[in-house]
């Protein structure tokens, strides 16, 4: 053991208390600079323990190294403000971050200061304006770098690439709407890099990324890319994920990227990518595959057989062919399949679910042939057994019965056969059972599975009476059973569920009287009975249900009078074919149900839209009297000299009442958008008030019948004034040019229009449940014209709110991102969202919509124009717009959906959009605001998840809005289906089934 010298030992005690001085200042400098901090920030109670007593070591905020201060953490911790110059102060700072908190103001170029810092988290904050072009002046020590979430537009800088340590750059979710710089690819030490969600101008994927040799996440989801993605994947060897999904890439998948050993997850769908998937396969680590939504095809390789941990393989909506490899069905880790909406045949792998805990199974829409695989729920974990629209026979595989954890079975539109499994009907977790058109027989059981809410066996074989036992179903919200062999009466049981909502019986051999006694069909709203033999009178009681809106009876033997009540909410009615007699209720009476009672001889109406008998001829006494050769001859006489005036003055009636009554002159001039079967003369003469539907601030709607077959067209008449109105002109003009231009199934379709010098009309397909608001606010009509006069009492079940949602987000998304170029609405609002017979939602009115000639840019407008409650924020104040201000009225929308108010209905002093936001602001349960007439607890999550959606839709500031294709994707998360949390680079995802689509419910 040595001694240090005298001298030296001296010395080191002289110098040692100031060393413990010099680092005990140091310690206080940066506790005040703390407090400064804390103070800047106006003392944000989530700090309130920062304070001059105690050591600041030991504030969980805080990280040291021995007594030296070296990281601050403040992730949401309600931070405002911006971020102070003095915070580099605490000179020896590596670590920061102040991720979610409210922090604004321009990227913060104080940090320049901060020169040993080498964690910098500012992400999901409000931060906006450009990245300054020197931010390379971080420090140089800088290896992880995360500003997503923010207000940041324009370029990514190339200064960026001079920050040479990074190994994490996070870019993601910001409104960027430049360019990103190639120079990226000389960050040698990048380890992962995500730039997705931004709107970058389109850009190729550079050469140079491919060239990141430590690069193992590598995210580029929705970022504009085009073109052909590059090979040589060689070049990054150390790369486990690659999602470079929802772009704009075309060319096919290269070859080599299956080669790359480390490889575990890659996610390409939602491209142009096109050609077969490479057969050679050296990831033999590969978990996750999703290429889906392309257009990729050929065969899936039999490599993929050797991927041992594969979990899911993702490959729906391409035209893929051939037969499955059997060893896919060998796998021992696969969990997930979803391969539906390609070309696949041949009979599938027998092994499938015998190796491994399958959980999702879904080849619908391909052409299997052969039985469903006996095995599927062989380790009992599957919940969703999917093989709807195949060629698949046989019957149901018996080993189903014991499969407790399935929750959904959709196997309709094949060729199967058979009696259902009895235990397969009592499965415990069983909510759906689909299994429409197909040749099963036998009885249904009086006991069902406790869950199950939709059950759908329409076009089968199945026989018997409905089982009195029915009233069990108590979960049952769809129940389809047309076109079966179904025979008995029609139990009172069957009126007791409480939950049912659609009812289809048609097409069976039901019999029997109605049940005279409604128990509690509160939530009924389509009930279908008809084609059978069913006799007596209708139930007045059908009359009293508060939410029935389609009811079809016909082709039966009914009898006696239609109930009066009937008329209080129906939207849709079909008692044709029975044998009723005596008036028409007055509220039926109208134009809007003139094929609801046809071959019933004893019917009898006034209105002549309805093609019946008239009430008042059947009223006179019927007694005749003999007629007087000579008084035939003078009624002869009269008779022939009318008939000849009637002859003269025929032409110059018609003419006066097309001239007077409809403005109709020689320069009428009909434009038509697709193929029709009627022309302008069948319209015309039809524009007056028994054809009458609704009446707007830009006209007249009628709901005009244009063939013996039953086609029905909506014709909007824009003006009969002499001199168009200059402001109506415009609107009639936009809405030709844009809905000529765009065609999707959630925009309403424009017919064709009709004009002349002093008159408009626009024929559209009809929709016959009108508008969303009708139903939501329980709007009034004239009485006797449109649909009932009154729907006071209509409730929209939640999920056909959902539904709407859905659809009119699909209408909006397509109008935004897949519309070129680009199309704002300008006046989303819930009267212009029109519902068809199934509920389908279609965007209406475009007379003030916008396209927008170049997509980065803001388009001028000369007024603000829009409705109160849906007119977004910014929109009041600037002649700039873009599609944020259609994504805030749509987010309204959805508030009003979750919870029943209207637009303009938050209180005395604001709107709803702003009585949402300050009830959620103030901790308030959000159950509290939730529409009380659907509030029901198998929907509470999904109700308090769409409301957070449309609050997240109305932020004030247009860059903190999602898109509507976000939009649309939150949705589906939302719709009646089942979740399943996997897991994406260490984060949880929330993936969307789409074997359980909407479309389905």
């Amino acid at each position: 053991m040595s001694i240090l010298p005298l001298p030296s030992l001296l010395l080191l005690l002289f110098l040692l208390p100031f060393h413990v001085i010099s680092q005990s200042t140091s310690t206080q400098n940066d506790q005040t600079t703390l407090l400064r901090l804390k103070s800047f920030w106006s003392n944000p109670p989530s700090i309130n323990h920062w304070n001059q007593s105690s050591n600041p070591c030991s504030w969980p905020e805080i990280t040291c190294s021995g007594t030296t201060i070296t990281g601050i953490t403040l992730f949401n911790q309600n931070i405002n403000g911006t971020v102070p110059p003095f915070i580099c102060d605490i000179k020896n700072l590596t670590h920061l971050d102040l991720n979610y908190n409210d922090i604004t103001g321009n990227f913060p170029t104080a940090l320049y200061s901060c020169t040993n810092l080498q964690y910098l988290d500012l992400s999901q904050n409000y931060f906006e304006g450009n990245l300054p072009s020197d931010i390379s002046q971080l420090s140089p020590e800088l290896r992880y770098l995360s500003l997503f979430g923010n207000n940041f537009y324009g370029d990514i800088p190339a200064s960026i690439s001079r920050l040479s340590k990074l190994s994490s750059l996070q870019l993601h979710q910001c409104p960027f709407n430049g360019t990103f710089p190639q120079e990226i690819g000389d960050l040698e030490d990048l380890e992962e890099l995500n730039l997705s969600f931004n709107k970058f101008t389109p850009s190729r994927l550079p050469r140079s990324f491919i060239q990141l040799k430590k690069l193992r996440f590598f995210y580029m989801t929705e970022t504009n890319l085009i073109g052909e993605i590059p090979g040589n994947f060689s070049g990054m060897p150390a790369l486990e994920l690659l999602d470079l999904s929802v772009n704009n890439l075309t060319g096919s998948i290269p070859s080599d990227l299956f080669l790359l050993k480390n490889l575990t997850e890659v996610y390409l769908y939602g491209n142009d990518l096109t050609g077969e998937i490479p057969d050679s396969i050296q990831a033999l680590n590969m978990k996750i595959i999703d290429l889906s939504a392309n257009k990729l095809s050929g065969k899936v390789p039999s490599g993929f057989g050797n991927l041992m941990r594969l979990t899911n393989l993702t490959l729906m909506f391409n035209q893929l062919s051939g037969e499955l490899p059997a060893s896919i069905g060998r796998l021992p880790s696969l969990n997930d399949i979803r391969i539906f909406t390609n070309n696949f045949s041949g009979e599938l792998p027998p092994d499938f679910g015998r190796y491994s805990e399958l959980k999702l199974f879904e080849v619908d829409e391909n052409q299997f042939t052969g039985n469903i695989p006996q095995n599927l729920c062989y380790n009992g974990k599957l919940i969703g057994l999917v093989v709807y629209s195949n060629n698949l026979s046989g019957e149901i595989p018996k080993s189903l019965e014991t499969c407790s954890s399935l929750r959904v079975l959709q196997v309709y539109d094949n060729q199967l056969s058979g009696k259902i499994p009895d235990g397969l009907w009592n499965l415990s977790s069983l909510e759906k059972m689909m299994i429409s058109d197909n040749s099963f027989s036998g009885e249904l059981p009086s006991e069902l599975a406790p869950k199950l809410s939709i059950l759908e066996i329409s076009n089968n074989r199945f026989s018997g009476e409905i089982p009195t036992g029915v009233s069990s179903w108590t979960n049952m919200r769809v129940f389809k059973g047309s076109n079966n062999l179904f025979s008995g009466g029609i139990p009172q049981d069957l009126t007791a569920l409480p939950n049912l909502a659609t009812l289809l019986l048609d097409g069976n051999q039901l019999s029997g009287q109605l049940p005279a006694t409604i128990v509690s069909w509160n939530s009924l709203n389509t009930l279908n009975l008809s084609k059978n033999q069913l006799s007596g009178k209708i139930p007045a009681g059908l009359g009293l249900l508060k939410v029935l809106t389609v009811l079809d009876l016909s082709r039966n033997n009914l009898s006696g009078q239609i109930p009066a009540q009937l008329g209080r909410q129906l939207v849709s009615l079909d008692l044709s074919d029975n044998n009723l007699a005596g008036n028409i209720p007055s509220q039926l009476n109208n134009g809007a149900f003139e094929r609801s009672f046809q071959g019933n001889p004893g019917l009898c109406s006034n209105n002549p839209v309805l093609g019946l008998n008239s009430c008042s001829s059947r009223s006179q006494s019927g007694q005749s009297s003999k007629i007087s050769s000579k008084s035939v001859a003078i009624i002869g006489s009269i008779a022939a000299i009318l008939l000849l005036l009637a002859v003269i003055m025929t032409g110059y009636v018609i003419a006066l009442y097309r001239r007077r009554k409809h403005g109709f002159n020689s320069n009428w001039k009909f434009t038509s958008f697709q193929k029709l079967t009627f022309t302008e003369s069948t319209i015309l003469p039809r524009l007056n008030d028994n054809y009458m539907i609704g009446q707007g601030g830009s006209g007249k709607v009628y709901k005009i019948p244009v063939n013996r077959s039953g086609e029905v067209v909506a014709v909007k008449k824009i003006s009969t004034k002499k001199d168009l109105d200059l402001r109506l002109e415009k609107e009639f003009l936009a809405e030709v040019e844009i809905l000529s231009m765009i065609r999707h199934s959630n925009i309403v379709k424009l017919m064709g229009h009709i004009s002349s010098d002093n008159s408009k009309l626009l024929v559209y397909e009809y929709l016959e449940n009108r508008s969303l608001d009708r139903w939501l606010h329980r709007k009034q009509t004239p009485p006797n014209r449109g649909l009932t006069g009154s729907v006071r009492h209509m409730v929209l079940d939640w999920p056909k709110r959902l539904h709407i949602a859905l659809g009119a987000a699909r209408g909006l998304s397509y109008m935004h991102h897949d519309c070129c170029p680009a199309v704002i609405h300008r006046d989303v609002k819930s009267s212009n969202v029109l519902l068809d017979s199934e509920f389908n939602a279609k965007i209406a009115d475009f007379g003030l919509a916008k396209i927008l000639e170049k997509g980065n840019e803001l388009a001028a407008m000369s007024t603000v124009a829009g409705s109160f409650g849906y007119m977004a924020p910014e929109y009041a104040h600037t002649t700039k717009v873009n599609e944020k201000i259609d994504v805030y009225s749509f987010g309204v929308i959805l508030l009003e959906l979750t919870t029943g108010r209207e637009a303009s209905d938050g209180n005395e002093h604001s709107s709803l959009a702003e009585w949402a936001m300050q009830h959620a602001l103030g901790g308030e349960p959000i159950e509290d605001v939730l529409d009380k007439d659907v509030k029901e607890p198998m929907y509470m999550n999904e109700m308090s998840g769409v409301f957070k959606l449309g609050l997240w839709c109305t932020s004030r500031l247009p860059t903190n809005r999602p898109s509507m294709k976000e939009v649309c994707k939150m949705l589906l998360q939302y719709t009646p289906a089942m979740v399943v949390g996997t897991k994406k680079n260490g984060h949880d995802v929330v993936d969307h089934l789409p074997l359980l689509k909407l479309e389905n419910v």
